[in-house]
């Protein structure tokens, strides 16, 4: 479909740009502070050490790349609105860099429902356990997926020529992310769901256990805290995942399905577009919250990380007062 010799007139409104543009800025450097939180807590505090953490920090590096690029959009939308329709090379680059952080996060959040589930099957007497260097291996795999499949486009996968277009995403080809939605999407979220469904199980199962035991009231261990706090997490879980990343997968395709020239497309279509890309960031404001920051031990480190900087200012002023 040629639309070359179309209109290639402005939609946007500078207060549209502005309220769009202000809002998109604020909640991607809202994710940056989030997870550049849990990434010098972890390592500040030694958390390193533990498996899941090795995945929390990864987890909170893909998040924080594609906040970071998701700020980078959201400053070329509010200098050169037009260009997030018709495309430029700029474009193509910070869609290609926002493209790793989110495989990344989506394998890092796979890992981690993996490695819950077979430490709990390894807390239940099964057979497996998570080593360190298993989650490193992970991680490494998780960030080599990435960076392979999101520098398609720089590699060559575009259609900064003429060519299948995405409509929302130019000059990504469409079935460039057809390809890295579909399969990804379908996947990820089977993975996460089936992981934490099996980690309730298991706590069903061993609660079912104790109860058959003859324990004394006062001494009789229960299984129903922890069953409870897995659950609401999966739930918040499951709800942010599918919050944050349906809008994309639906406009993808209908992206797909829709063979019509940008110019053509009503304003709406890219106000929803500008949307999708906030749910993103809202997801990586969630998941730290979700995985670490409520966490009550991963909450006092990060207080003693935060004291201790203010106790070293106040150090150095005595000193300078001496």
């Amino acid at each position: 479909m040629n639309c070359t010799d179309a209109n290639t007139t402005d939609p946007w409104s500078s207060e549209l740009v502005l309220a769009l543009g202000i809002f998109q800025v604020l909640t991607n450097l809202t994710a940056v502070a989030c997870n550049c939180a849990v990434i010098v807590t972890i390592l500040h505090g030694k958390h390193f050490r533990r498996p899941i953490y090795i995945l929390f920090c990864s987890l909170a590096s893909s998040d924080l790349l594609t906040s970071i690029s998701g700020l980078w959009v959201s400053l070329l939308f509010i200098e050169k609105p037009e260009s997030t329709i018709y495309g430029s090379e700029d474009l193509l680059r910070v869609y290609s860099m926002n493209a790793i952080g989110l495989l990344a996060t989506i394998y890092n959040l796979m890992s981690i429902g993996i490695e819950r589930y077979l430490t709990v099957s390894s807390w239940a007497n099964l057979r497996f356990k998570v080593s360190k260097r298993q989650s490193l291996t992970a991680v490494l795999v998780n960030w080599g997926l990435a960076l392979l499949l999101g520098s398609l486009p720089l590699l060559g996968w575009n259609c900064s020529e003429l060519g299948m277009t995405s409509n929302l995403y130019n000059p990504l080809c469409i079935d460039y992310l057809v390809f890295i939605t579909v399969p990804t999407g379908m996947v990820a979220f089977g993975c996460i769901f089936v992981t934490y469904v099996a980690i309730i199980a298991i706590l069903k199962k061993q609660k079912t256990r104790l109860a058959a035991h003859d324990f004394p009231n006062n001494k009789r261990p229960t299984y129903r805290p922890a069953e409870d706090r897995v659950t609401r997490t999966s739930i918040a879980i499951w709800i942010l995942t599918a919050v944050s990343y349906l809008p994309f997968f639906v406009g993808v395709l209908w992206d797909a399905c829709t063979a019509v020239c940008p110019q053509k497309l009503k304003l709406g279509v890219f106000i929803f577009r500008n949307v999708a890309s906030v749910m993103f960031t809202v997801n990586a404001i969630g998941n730290p919250i979700i995985y670490t920051l409520k966490a009550k031990n991963f909450r006092s480190a990060l207080n003693s990380l935060r004291c201790a900087s203010k106790d070293n200012r106040v150090h150095v002023r005595t000193v300078e007062g001496n």
